[in-house]
């Protein structure tokens, strides 16, 4: 099958090719257009609060017409403060979906799971297409399926930090047991982490650290894309068993001993 053809995903009733997310954090047009352009992104999320500045700093100015746009409530300390930011953000004209972001956690910036429980449920009933970053924990990932979330975004390592699937057995978990898209989110650091995180069966993978702080951006983000779509086509065509003990020899020996 061919990924980029066949193999689609959808959110909120959007229809999706490409499974590479760009993140917000570090910002630039190059970046942008390498994402785009050489990693297939689709999606593009931005903190709304860089979308509301001066005109010659408006993030919305570099982002193709076409692209998704995916505002987050970067900032919020809280539910309600979450709320607020999302509404702005449709006020804006961002359109309905939405990153639940909520952090109290200024030095590791770790998501307030609960809060985001409870952001997700309101904006839900509002009609936002709410996806939550979250801190991987199956028991808040069902909480957040029963308040309304289109998806779950589970955190590989702390943000920015390029540290990789620091949580991939938690996160395993989630892709397990949840049913709903799973987008590894924060701390993936290289092309072959983010194909470690497809082969486990996430939907998607989001990034920005990795190909923002790359030495040649446009080269790292079509390293992304081609990772990704390799852990894809191995997660379909279904990875071989791993053996716990002895060695298995892929042409038999038995012939060879008794010639």
């Amino acid at each position: 099958m061919a990924m980029n053809e066949e193999d689609t995903w959808s959110l909120g009733g959007h229809r999706f090719h490409s499974r590479f997310i760009l993140g917000s954090g570090k910002y630039s047009l190059q970046l942008i257009e390498a994402a785009v352009k050489d990693a297939g992104a689709e999606i593009v999320t931005l903190a709304v609060r860089r979308a509301n500045t001066k005109k010659k700093e408006n993030i919305l100015d570099y982002i193709p017409s076409g692209t998704t746009l995916l505002p987050n409530t970067s900032g919020a300390r809280s539910a309600e403060e979450a709320v607020r930011i999302a509404r702005l953000a449709r006020e804006l004209g961002c359109g309905d979906f939405i990153k639940i972001e909520i952090m109290r956690d200024s030095k590791y910036l770790l998501p307030d799971n609960q809060e985001t429980i409870r952001a997700t449920e309101q904006l839900a009933k509002e009609g936002f297409v709410v996806l939550p970053y979250m801190y991987p924990d199956l028991n808040v990932a069902r909480d957040l399926v029963q308040a309304g979330a289109a998806a779950v975004m589970p955190l590989a390592a702390p943000i920015g930090s390029n540290k990789g699937l620091a949580t991939k057995e938690f996160i395993q978990i989630l892709i397990d047991e949840i049913d709903l898209p799973i987008i590894v989110d924060a701390g993936i650091g290289k092309p072959s982490e983010a194909c470690a995180a497809m082969e486990m069966g996430a939907a998607a993978i989001m990034a920005n650290t990795a190909l923002a702080t790359a030495g040649n951006l446009p080269m790292m983000a079509a390293a992304f894309r081609d990772a990704i779509r390799a852990g894809r086509n191995a997660y379909l065509a279904g990875l071989g068993r791993v053996l716990t003990r002895g060695a298995s020899a892929s042409d038999p020996l038995t012939g060879f001993l008794r010639d």
